[in-house]
């Protein structure tokens, strides 16, 4: 079945991150379907993870969290870090096509579902004491990530570990502007509404 395979190659990739996204870039064995599927299962994941981890290791208050809210912690960030990374590297000579740089990013989440899934179980079951456990496979989960993400830029963009590395600090430099920008014009945007409103208002009383 296709979707087997898929998944096989996947935990191929999490396990042999050089053969992987080597496959990927060259082999054409990446699916877009797949990566987006990993997108969705990890904001899953993250909504299950945020409601249900144990209260021991809980922090948030099950009530008030949103579902639909938590969305934006996830899907955001990855369309920022895909946009800002595919804008970046057509500036520093990349080879990565927007659609390569989604598969590969959709393809490095997959640790942080492989270990907060169990992680999630054994939340529940652990004392006070024990809660270091819990940090310590989290942690491990986002450095595992990190170094899939590492791998996958570098091999997708055909570049040398000295520039992977800068283009990744460069890129959540984009990031961070992107949000900016982003912020100035929605604010921009309410401050012209209100001011707009505000004129309406006026001619209405006095007409």
């Amino acid at each position: 079945m296709p979707f087997l395979k898929d998944i096989k190659y996947s935990l191929h990739v999490a396990m042999h991150p050089f053969d992987g996204f080597w496959d990927l870039k060259y082999e054409n064995k990446g699916k877009l379907r797949m990566a987006l599927g990993i997108l969705l299962a990890l904001t899953l994941t993250m909504i299950v993870k945020r409601q249900y981890v144990g209260y021991v290791v809980n922090y948030n208050h099950p009530l008030e969290l949103n579902s639909i809210n938590e969305l934006k912690y996830i899907i955001f960030p990855f369309l920022l870090w895909c946009l800002a990374n595919w804008s970046l590297t057509t500036l520093m000579d990349g080879e990565g096509k927007f659609a390569e740089i989604v598969i590969t990013t959709g393809y490095a989440l997959l640790p942080l579902i492989l270990i907060n899934i169990p992680n999630i179980l054994l939340s529940n079951v652990i004392t006070l004491r024990e809660a270091s456990f819990y940090h310590l496979l989290d942690a491990l989960a986002t450095l595992w990530f990190v170094w899939l993400l590492f791998i996958g830029t570098m091999t997708v963009h055909q570049y040398t570990v000295l520039k992977t590395i800068t283009t990744m600090l460069l890129t959540l430099a984009v990031v961070g502007i992107i949000i900016f920008l982003g912020l100035l014009f929605f604010n921009l945007i309410q401050q012209i509404v209100s001011f707009v409103y505000t004129v309406y208002q006026e001619l209405s009383l006095r007409g």
